[in-house]
């Protein structure tokens, strides 16, 4: 197998709603991105399938040299050796790299966040960063285009957040901020019990139309130049919008299920929104 096949197939396995994004791009984009999120997924999979928090921090302490000979021209990893390829053709930044790895690296130091500066620290590194080489990848002309590309992934990583409170909980994770949480009169333990209830849909309420907000500040930052190289990020961002829209439709029922669309949708809504342009 080789090193792209791997990360094609990583990508594939992970039924992420990325992958959606990548079907309408060049090849050689399509190669670097897939690349891209196959690190993004390995180095997630070291913190979240790893039982043992020493040996989570080891790994990740691995990955921090790889990434390093990765740019030094010597990686050994099939995702480093496919990524290495597209470093100087995209201007990728091993400070992002790093940093990604920093945000992994968050969820064996922390399981709380007191308050919504805090939240944004963690989003920035596992997700605002992301769509910062995303957008380099997929053609990025304009500095204004990075800066939307940092605000649609944070609008992501919200999205997730909000999509998977209950099953965070269940691995005692809890990051909407404490702060909201004793604002709507919620309690970590109504969250780690699972008991829904009419303040819980309000604080729910409440986080679905700030992702919802920093989606439309997304997208008022894309110039106009950019916008068809950057389908990619808007396809996931349809598919996104939708997801919290089903949310809500739902009534906020994230505690004990983990809402998702349907693949055909989900290629249904990238089609529409690349044939929109």
């Amino acid at each position: 197998m080789s090193p792209d096949e791997y990360c094609q197939q990583k990508a594939a396995q992970s039924g992420s709603s990325f992958y959606y994004s990548f079907l309408f791009l060049p090849p050689e984009r399509r190669r670097a991105i897939t690349a891209l999120y196959a690190f993004c997924r390995e180095v997630d999979d070291t913190v979240d399938e790893c039982t043992d928090e020493a040996v989570a921090r080891t790994k990740l302490v691995w990955w921090r040299k790889e990434v390093r000979a990765m740019f030094e021209g010597e990686p050994t990893h099939p995702v480093m050796r496919a990524l290495q390829v597209h470093l100087s053709v995209y201007q990728l930044e091993e400070k992002y790299l790093q940093a990604i790895i920093d945000g992994m690296e968050m969820d064996l130091n922390q399981t709380r966040y007191l308050d919504y500066p805090a939240m944004t620290r963690y989003c920035w590194h596992v997700a605002s960063v992301v769509g910062i080489l995303s957008a380099s990848i997929f053609g990025a002309t304009r500095p204004e285009t990075l800066l939307y590309a940092e605000k649609l992934g944070h609008a992501f990583q919200l999205t997730n957040i909000i999509r998977d409170v209950g099953e965070d909980a269940r691995k005692g994770r809890i990051y909407l901020p404490i702060n909201e949480l004793q604002q709507f009169n919620v309690t970590a333990a109504d969250l780690l019990n699972a008991r829904h209830s009419e303040n819980f849909e309000n604080l729910m309420r409440f986080q679905v139309a700030r992702a919802q907000k920093a989606y439309d500040e997304a997208f008022a930052l894309l110039p106009a130049e950019d916008r068809r190289a950057q389908r990619p990020g808007l396809i996931m961002a349809a598919i996104y919008r939708t997801l919290l829209s089903e949310v809500e439709r739902d009534g906020y029922h994230v505690l004990k299920q983990r809402i998702s669309l349907t693949p055909i949708r989900k290629l249904w809504l990238a089609w529409k929104t690349y044939v929109r342009g």
